[in-house]
């Protein structure tokens, strides 16, 4: 991680999510690289409830919290919508008609299907809700630069 402040906030959501009663698979340690800088475990947890913060909040570090729902993938876009963020999401299947249905029902700023983490400097990125503001990347990151005017004359 980028510094010991986000270091530590990332362990203090991992001990959240152990107290709030998520069964932690894997990882969760700090894992320095030759005694130094901000290495965390990739971390795997399961049993997650979307009322759990590790559910609610964007940790921004090596955490996965796994949540299942009964409803298809409405249920899974619902799931997915039940937060105030909406900067990303992964869709994994073999039925594309079905992920970019889904795609469209969830309310994130990217939605990959079947990869994730792919971007393209022509391809806006931003997120929706409160993950951030406008967008960054592409031409539509230019607009945040640009003030735009319309000036009339009449020459008659």
């Amino acid at each position: 991680l980028v510094a010991k402040k986000q270091m530590e906030r990332v362990h203090g959501y991992i001990e959240s999510g152990k107290s709030e009663g998520a069964t932690l698979l894997s990882g969760g340690a700090r894992t320095p690289v030759n005694g130094k800088g901000y290495f965390v475990q990739p971390t795997v947890f399961e049993g997650v409830d979307r009322e759990m913060t590790i559910a609610r909040e964007e940790i921004f570090g090596p955490v996965l919290a796994m949540m299942t729902f009964s409803d298809g993938m409405t249920g899974a876009a619902e799931l997915a919508n039940a937060t105030i963020y909406g900067l990303a999401a992964g869709i994994w299947t073999r039925d594309i008609k079905k992920a970019l249905r889904t795609a469209r029902e969830i309310r994130a700023g990217t939605v990959w299907i079947n990869t994730y983490n792919m971007y393209d400097a022509a391809s806006p990125f931003g997120g929706f809700k409160q993950s951030g503001f406008g967008r960054d990347l592409g031409v539509h990151a230019l607009e945040g630069y640009m003030q735009v005017k319309s000036v009339w004359v009449d020459l008659s």
